[in-house]
């Protein structure tokens, strides 16, 4: 399983899982290995497959990071695809949560096929996080990151933020745009620090991949904006309902978005429950507050009493030169709604 969980990484990001398939022998050898390579191509088990002869086949074992889909889409299922191909075993790590792909498990169980499912799940959830969100929520994977200094604050008293946080934190968080679909700030912030929104490396140079640019707010962008130069058109919206944004970027293939600032988008986000992880970068700084110079890292997220405060569980902890990176997740991330309400909406986020 942990060999078909390298293949898996091989595929690309994209709206189709990242699936690595093993293929042994009767007697536990390796004879393929296969991965999805993107829309429209072979599924991993039948990549894998393809590789071997037919009397090969007959009477192996298929171990595969996500259980066989079960339904006709570009390619056809590959559970069936096993039975015809005669796999005596299947081993798999997720079960396929979606209501029309889902089940392969039970027709290849009722073809007399052996299934044993969960091995690994641990490892093969984390892989399939974000696409695992979309099947769930019927929305894109949200990550919301800021930069704050040790007591707290996003910027200065005059609005000064760049750069509060170090190279190596910076070099990090350009790395995680580029891994991300889209990269979402509100208004405020492109007329504060008019960002590029562009993921570059070290020496500035632009990486392969660049995130979808989207800016939340109504306020004009002026047309000499570093965020227009941006190699992807910009998608700028009100911001005063985040489920209709989540849902319209869900239709364009979006699966991680990005979430990026200012304060104020970052509440807005976390009031509405629609976040799945937190990045945090902590510069040991120190900036304090006063009488109208307070800049929090985030505003109000409704919380008026510690019994409401947003409980978080903290998945990673690093440190990046002299900052340092917290990395969480809600803890009722796993009893989230089924779907997005069609009420969800941020009433002060044009404000931003």
């Amino acid at each position: 399983m942990r060999r078909a969980l390298n293949a898996a990484l091989r595929g690309p990001h994209g709206v189709n899982p990242q699936v690595g398939a093993v293929i042994l022998s009767p007697e536990g050898d390796v004879l393929a290995e296969g991965w999805h390579r993107g829309v429209g191509t072979a599924h991993a088990e039948v990549d894998a497959m393809s590789q071997l002869a037919p009397d090969q086949l007959r009477g192996s074992t298929a171990v595969v990071t996500l259980e066989p889909c079960n339904h006709t889409g570009r390619t056809g299922p590959c559970a069936q695809a096993l039975i015809d191909a005669g796999v005596a075993r299947v081993v798999y790590a997720v079960d396929d949560p979606g209501v029309v792909s889902g089940g392969g498990a039970e027709r290849l169980t009722a073809a007399g096929v052996a299934v044993e499912a969960g091995l690994m799940r641990e490892e093969g959830t984390a892989l399939l996080d974000t696409w695992l969100t979309v099947q769930r929520l019927g929305r894109p994977h949200v990550t919301v990151k800021w930069a704050q200094s040790l007591d707290g604050r996003a910027a200065a008293a005059d609005g000064t933020s760049m750069w509060i946080t170090g190279a190596e934190a910076r070099t990090d968080v350009h790395r995680r745009r580029s891994d991300a679909d889209a990269i979402v700030v509100g208004i405020g912030t492109v007329l504060a620090d008019d960002p590029a929104l562009t993921a570059r490396g070290p020496a500035g140079q632009p990486l392969s991949q660049q995130p979808l640019p989207v800016v939340l707010g109504e306020r004009s962008i002026p047309d000499a904006a570093q965020v227009r130069k941006h190699p992807r058109a910009l998608i700028q919206r009100p911001g005063t309902d985040l489920t209709a944004v989540l849902e319209e970027l869900r239709d364009l293939g979006i699966q991680r978005v990005f979430v990026e600032g200012g304060p104020t988008v970052a509440a807005s986000f976390l009031r509405a429950g629609l976040v799945d992880e937190v990045l945090v970068y902590v510069a040991p700084v120190l900036i304090g507050s006063g009488p109208d110079r307070d800049r929090p890292a985030v505003t109000d997220i409704g919380v008026t009493t510690l019994a409401q405060a947003h409980r978080l569980e903290l998945t990673s902890l690093e440190r990046l030169g002299d900052d340092v990176l917290f990395v969480a997740r809600p803890r009722a991330a796993a009893e989230a709604p089924e779907s997005l309400s069609p009420e969800t909406t941020v009433a002060d986020a044009s404000s931003v």
